[in-house]
């Protein structure tokens, strides 16, 4: 009799010891990531109506069958209650694989640009806002593309008048 208590107690005492275990080596997931926003002023704003689209690398992708590169579009959501906007390009825009380069033409709202300012929304449409197209071409190279894999940026700084200036 007294072994069978102490077989009883043994395997409450190992049941409960399982039990304890398997509750600390529980499976647990954490996932941590950040959030923001930008709150745009209603006076002045260049947004891309696809939101995801400055946060993400972009692929120029290759047409096989043409043999160039396919161009990047985008729609950006802009607005200047004060005037016209302006934009230039930060630096030249191109890609490397570290040994050759292809250059980029960068059109906003049609208009190309460049290092100096070009005016790419007028004032009436700049006032009441509007929607516009960025497309980003590949120049192809006088040697024609060469293999590799290719990487580069494009700074596109964008300006309107100052409210008391255009008052």
């Amino acid at each position: 009799m007294h072994l069978s208590a102490c077989k009883i107690s043994c395997l409450t005492v190992a049941a409960s010891l399982a039990l304890w275990m398997q509750a600390g080596f529980a499976a647990r997931e954490e996932h941590i990531f950040e959030v923001s926003v930008t709150i745009p002023t209603p006076d002045f704003y260049i947004l891309p109506v696809e939101s995801q689209f400055l946060e993400r690398t972009q692929i120029m992708k290759w047409n096989l069958a043409r043999g160039y590169l396919e161009p990047l579009q985008a729609s950006f959501d802009v607005r200047s209650r004060s005037g016209a906007i302006t934009a230039r390009l930060g630096h030249e825009s191109m890609l490397s694989n570290g040994r050759d380069l292809i250059s980029l033409r960068v059109k906003f709202n049609g208009h190309e640009l460049a290092l100096t300012d070009t005016v790419v929304v007028p004032d009436n449409e700049a006032k009441t806002g509007y929607r516009v197209p960025l497309r980003i071409e590949a120049i192809k190279p006088e040697t024609g593309f060469k293999p590799g894999a290719y990487f580069g940026s494009v700074q596109i700084m964008f300006d309107g008048p100052t409210p008391s200036a255009a008052q």
